[in-house]
């Protein structure tokens, strides 16, 4: 039987890429007014983290295109990055985005209860220390980045081009 992790996160997964309908490639560029940054950073720092706290803490190595943890990591922001580093496309994330939840849960559906030594602690203080605790963490953070994609697009609608 499934693990309820895998199938919340294939839902929260699910809802969004369906947020990103209607949302083509210049407006995914656009950085609204008072904000760092745009919608495509938020998808890319979302396959980011969870590539990171799916694998990186147990010793697996993460699926990462090149430039990714420049771009996407905490505190990175469109504002602020090299110019030599070109954003992947809106049709990059979003296939890349499709495809991991499957790959974590086929790698990991047996392995959710491994220990994490020693424990992680975020910038928050939040305690983790096993995979399960890690995953569970995930789905609150897309969940922010999902909100914070739908609040870009409300902006972005109500903007002239």
């Amino acid at each position: 039987m499934e693990h309820y992790l895998f199938y919340q996160s294939a839902y929260v997964r699910t809802q969004l890429l369906k947020s990103l309908d209607g949302i083509d490639e210049a407006t995914a560029l656009r950085i609204p007014q008072g904000f760092r940054n745009h919608i495509l950073w938020h998808l890319g720092h979302v396959y980011t983290l969870n590539e990171r706290f799916a694998f990186k803490n147990i010793g697996l190595p993460m699926h990462l295109p090149d430039g990714f943890l420049e771009l996407f990591e905490n505190g990175t922001s469109p504002l602020n990055e090299p110019v030599s580093l070109a954003f992947p496309s809106l049709e990059e994330l979003k296939l890349l985005l499709r495809e991991q939840p499957q790959r974590i849960q086929r790698i990991l559906e047996d392995r959710l209860q491994e220990s994490i030594v020693p424990p992680y602690t975020t910038s928050g203080g939040m305690r983790l220390g096993s995979v399960a605790e890690f995953l569970s963490l995930n789905l609150y953070h897309e969940g922010q980045h999902l909100t914070a994609i739908k609040l870009y697009k409300t902006l972005l609608a109500a903007l002239p081009s």
